[in-house]
């Protein structure tokens, strides 16, 4: 959510897919999902056009289709489906050429929707908390990766591993960083996310960072780690 508003504040054109049945990034743009006429469930599995499940937000330039809770049966729906790994492809097709980026948000579980996104997605974007259990879903997810590669989606590339909920002041947090570091070097973003308590204010307001405070630390990591990507794309 607030890399999508940060790249739209970087004048770029953004589409945020919130494949998540919580909902949060939804919520936390203003959207009001118990009002919403299409969401990305309606897409996956009423065939919706995605166009028609577009949402603006208070962000000029970044757009969202939003999520709604009937997405936590979805998978079960999608078993059904002919090419199931492939439909979320499918659904943002004709959409691409409209957008300059497109941000897919997951649950943190590995199940068909994630499949879904890593299938349809170019690059993948792992973030990483700096606590204790962080590193043990990593190799699930480079598992993952690793399969949706050699069977679905040749081309998905790790855009990066972004350090996240950061505080210099605990030595396991600086252990976890040193770690990641060491072991996936340059695929790791220079850019870290502090621990803020603006970002975690924020969505309950209904805005990104960038809106609540635009000169707190979580509104200028993000800025930078937007600016970072734009960097790398070019």
């Amino acid at each position: 959510m607030n890399l999508a508003a940060s790249l739209a504040a970087l004048e770029k054109h953004v589409l945020l897919i919130d494949a998540d049945p919580q909902a949060n990034a939804s919520s936390g743009l203003g959207i009001d999902v118990t009002e919403v006429e299409g969401s990305i469930y309606d897409c996956l599995i009423n065939q919706m056009d995605a166009r028609e499940a577009i949402y603006e937000t208070d962000v000029p330039g970044l757009d969202v289709v939003p999520s709604h809770i009937d997405l936590v049966g979805a998978e079960i729906e999608m078993l059904q489906l002919p090419g199931r790994e492939e439909v979320m492809k499918r659904v943002l097709k004709p959409v691409q050429a409209d957008y300059d980026y497109i941000l897919i948000d997951c649950s943190p579980s590995l199940g068909l929707i994630t499949v879904n996104a890593l299938t349809a997605a170019d690059s993948v974007i792992i973030p990483v908390q700096c606590e204790y259990f962080a590193l043990e879903g990593i190799s699930k997810l480079l598992n993952t990766i690793k399969i949706i590669k050699s069977k679905l989606n040749p081309s998905l590339e790790i855009e990066g591993f972004l350090l996240t909920m950061y505080d210099s002041r605990l030595r396991l947090a600086n252990q976890i960083k040193d770690e990641v570091q060491r072991h996936f070097q340059e695929l790791v973003f220079k850019t870290v996310i502090n621990r803020n308590v603006k970002l975690s204010e924020a969505p309950s307001h209904g805005m990104p960072a960038i809106l609540y405070d635009a000169d707190s630390a979580g509104a200028r990591n993000h800025l930078a780690l937007a600016q970072e990507i734009i960097d790398k794309d070019k």
